[in-house]
């Protein structure tokens, strides 16, 4: 079991609100491309908690061959204007670490060894290719 699993509550009267660290969500877009989710430190009775930092995170969305995707980064920044100015950078790392996971994913399926027995319906086909009897597996 993993520490957020045994961490977790166990039944539903155990849930409880954490009040020390309550946030205000605000969202703000260039109805463009940009989306800026600001969460303001509030306290238990609602108003602004000046001791703590606000946050701010970055939304886009960017059309590729199989649809929108989404992509999400943290902005680093005290003020929504420092935040803003840091979204294009911010974005573009965002981008570079999906596709470098992406890569690392297709890397990983292609390395894979497929064994005949677990081939698709019909099996291999042409010289050498039986078309495959039971048994066989994918070797990671």
């Amino acid at each position: 079991m993993s520490n957020e699993q045994s961490e977790s509550p166990q039944n539903l009267s155990e849930i409880e609100v954490d009040v020390s660290n309550l946030y205000r969500e605000e969202v703000i877009t260039d109805l463009r491309v940009a989306s800026i989710r600001k969460l303001v430190p509030i306290r238990p009775d609602g108003t602004d908690d000046p001791d703590r930092p606000a946050l701010f995170t970055g939304q886009t969305t960017l059309m590729s061959q199989a649809g929108p995707v989404p992509v999400q980064c943290q902005l680093e920044g005290e003020t929504l204007e420092e935040a803003a100015a840091k979204f294009p950078e911010a974005i573009q790392q965002a981008v570079e670490r999906l596709v470098d996971e992406a890569r690392e994913i297709q890397r990983r399926e292609a390395s894979r060894i497929v064994v005949p027995g677990d081939m698709p319906l019909g099996g291999l086909k042409g010289p050498g290719g039986g078309g495959g009897g039971g048994g066989g597996g994918i070797i990671s």
